[in-house]
């Protein structure tokens, strides 16, 4: 199958991500400056570049582990069939939780995983999502923390594919095929 030729276009700066992510990191010390520690889920893959720069801005004592799902494949679309590919390794029992998402859509994975984590009983479990697009939005589901919202445009970078490519770019690229 061949890819069709595509361009990316800017949509969210390096500087603009860098300053949002300081910002994040304030707000969701203040809200768990309480807890003994924060375990810190990402969602991989698309969210390993937010996750490092996340925390390395807590001042909170964390524990980073990873969830890896999938429900797009190489295509643009999500399937709306979400799979767990890999589970936690540590325990999340009444623990508090914040779960780092790259980009909110449809909402079907974030709603998969939010039932799949809270049959675990952690003690608090808050989303972070470093893209919004509410306009794709099926299931109704909120994330505590946004880093920016966004139209409905297929991005890549700062972590973020499509069909395995473009996660290295710093920044937030809207794709537009030609």
């Amino acid at each position: 199958m061949t890819q069709k030729p595509y361009v990316i276009d800017e949509l969210i700066s390096a500087k603009a991500i860098a300053a949002r992510v300081e910002a994040l990191a304030k707000e969701i010390a203040e809200f768990y400056a309480d807890t003994e520690k924060l375990t810190v889920v990402g969602l991989l893959r698309g969210s390993f570049v937010f996750i490092a720069d996340l925390v390395r801005e807590l001042d909170l004592p964390v524990e980073v582990d990873f969830l890896e799902v999938s429900s797009y494949g190489n295509a643009t679309e999500s399937s709306r069939e979400v799979r767990v590919l890999k589970d936690l390794r540590g325990e999340i029992e009444g623990r508090d939780v914040l779960l780092v998402e790259d980009i909110v859509d449809t909402g079907y994975t974030l709603r998969h995983v939010l039932e799949f984590l809270g049959t675990r009983h952690p003690k608090r479990l808050e989303v972070c999502a470093l893209l919004d697009k509410p306009s794709r939005r099926e299931v109704d589901v909120k994330a505590r923390w946004i880093g920016f919202e966004i139209p409905d445009k297929f991005v890549v970078g700062y972590g973020i594919d499509f069909a395995q490519r473009n996660r290295n770019l710093p920044h937030i690229g809207a794709v537009r095929f030609l």
